[in-house]
């Protein structure tokens, strides 16, 4: 009767955030994907019933697989600034002789994070300007030609440019919750490592690294499945341009959805970027035993 009593009382306890889960995460997910079987659209009251259509036309329409080239552009750049050099970031202000002045570099890194995206995207939309910026008198002034380098104008570059202004903005973010993280790791055995005869590389790397994968893994898992999600600053710095060069899976969801207005089209596009994100972060989270010691 206890242990009957005890499940109720969870029960009771745990229902209202579980309706909550279901109305607001669940329900919608089922519901985009009934709206992808049907043809329909924000401007017409005409519904038409196409089942797996429109997740055929994804696999072959060749924007997608633009935008799956430039997604996966912000996630090895984002998983190398946010996570690989966050982590010596943060080692090293986490060192002795800058330990003093952590607080100062750490307000500093993670001042950008607190910026609206907008803010950031205007803002090195402009540095980058061949005309008003500052990044091609800088390169003239090292001897580099720059009368052909027009890094948001120019398709091969645009998409790295995009991607540069957003880890400048969130790394920060990133080194803060890794400093946060070593100073839970005790200073006991960092003395044992140097009395042994180990250096800062020997201890980073079997110390720092193995005591912090937990935070690492989640990390990776915000990052990569925000890299997938990735719209602000596109829109924002080029809006997919120049031509469909930058175009991610969430501008080109934007696009067809709300100036094609295709909504069945945009929902199957939608369906695949969950499916896209949920897949990665399960095989994140299997792969590296998150939580198993």
């Amino acid at each position: 009767m206890n242990r009957k009593g005890n499940r109720k009382t969870a029960f009771i306890y745990l229902a209202p955030a579980m309706l909550v889960i279901i109305v607001f995460l669940y329900l919608p997910i089922i519901l985009n994907f009934m709206n992808s079987l049907y043809k329909w659209g924000a401007m017409s009251t005409e519904v038409t019933f196409v089942g797996a259509k429109y997740y055929k036309e994804l696999l072959e329409d060749e924007t997608i697989r633009i935008a799956i080239k430039n997604n996966l552009v912000f996630a090895v750049m984002s998983v190398v600034c946010q996570i690989g050099i966050s982590l010596v970031i943060a080692a090293v202000l986490e060192s002795k002789f800058l330990r003093r002045w952590q607080s100062v570099f750490r307000t500093i890194y993670f001042i950008p994070s607190l910026l609206m995206v907008t803010v950031t995207g205007i803002t090195f939309k402009m540095l980058y300007s061949p005309s008003i910026g500052l990044i091609n008198p800088i390169l003239e002034k090292i001897g580099i030609d720059t009368s052909g380098i027009d890094i948001l104008g120019n398709a091969g570059s645009a998409i790295f440019g995009v991607a540069a202004a957003s880890q400048w903005q969130y790394i920060g973010y990133t080194v803060v919750l890794f400093i946060v993280a070593m100073q839970s790791i005790s200073e006991d055995i960092y003395e044992a490592a140097e009395i042994d005869g180990a250096g800062a590389i020997q201890r980073f790397f079997r110390i720092t690294v193995p005591m912090m994968k937990d935070t690492i893994m989640i990390n990776m898992i915000i990052v990569i499945t925000g890299a997938v999600r990735v719209y602000d600053e596109v829109y924002v710095m080029t809006n997919g341009g120049p031509g469909r060069a930058t175009q991610t899976l969430a501008t080109y969801l934007y696009q067809v959805g709300f100036k094609n207005d295709q909504m069945g089209y945009a929902s199957a596009i939608a369906f695949f970027v969950f499916v896209v994100t949920f897949v990665l972060g399960l095989f994140q989270m299997k792969g590296y035993d998150l939580g198993d010691d």
